[in-house]
C-alpha cells in the first residue's frame, strides 16, 4: 500500500513542543533549519510526484511500474519522515512541507504566540497566535511595540 502524502505534513504541534524561543533564538537555528526544510520541501515534491506517477500508471494498467514507484514512495516517505525527525530536536514545528513553513513557539504578554518563518525568507519577520495560523501572520516589529 502506498504511503498517504498528507501523513507527512507534520512533525508535531504546538501542544507536544515545549521549548519557547525568543526572536534571537529562533533567529540563530534558521542556518540548520534552512538546510533541513530545504530537503524536507524537495523531498515533499519528490514524494508527490511518485504520487502522481504512480497514479497514471494504475490508470493506464501498468501495474509492474506502479508497484515499483509505490516502493520508491515508500523510501521517500521513510527518507521525509528521517527529515522530519531532524528538527525534533531544534524545537520548532514544521507546519507545510510544499512550502518550508515552521512555527517557533514563545511568549509574548504571557500568552503562547508563534514565531512563523517561511523557508523563502531570510528571517524570521512575522508572528501569530497560536490558532490563527499562517493567514494571521503580523510582523515581529508589532511584537517589539508592544513591550514599549
Amino acid at each position: 500500500m502506498a504511503p498517504d502524502v498528507s501523513d507527512t505534513t507534520l512533525s508535531g504541534d504546538e501542544s507536544t513542543v515545549e521549548r519557547r524561543f525568543t526572536l534571537d533564538e529562533a533567529n540563530r537555528t534558521l542556518p540548520l533549519v534552512r538546510r533541513v526544510v530545504t530537503d524536507i520541501a524537495a523531498t515533499y515534491r519528490q514524494l508527490q510526484d511518485l504520487d502522481r506517477r504512480r497514479a497514471e500508471a494504475a490508470t493506464a494498467g501498468q501495474t509492474g511500474d506502479a508497484e515499483t514507484i509505490e516502493d520508491q514512495m515508500h523510501a521517500t516517505g521513510e527518507r521525509l519522515n528521517r527529515l522530519i525527525r531532524e528538527l525534533e530536536p531544534v524545537g520548532c514545528v514544521l507546519k507545510d512541507p510544499a512550502v518550508g513553513l515552521i512555527d517557533f513557539l514563545a511568549v509574548h504578554d504571557g500568552r503562547d504566540v508563534c514565531l512563523c518563518w517561511k523557508l523563502d525568507e531570510q528571517r524570521i519577520e512575522f508572528w501569530h497566535d497560536v490558532n490563527a495560523g499562517f493567514a494571521g501572520r503580523r510582523p515581529v516589529s508589532e511584537l517589539a511595540a508592544r513591550t514599549s
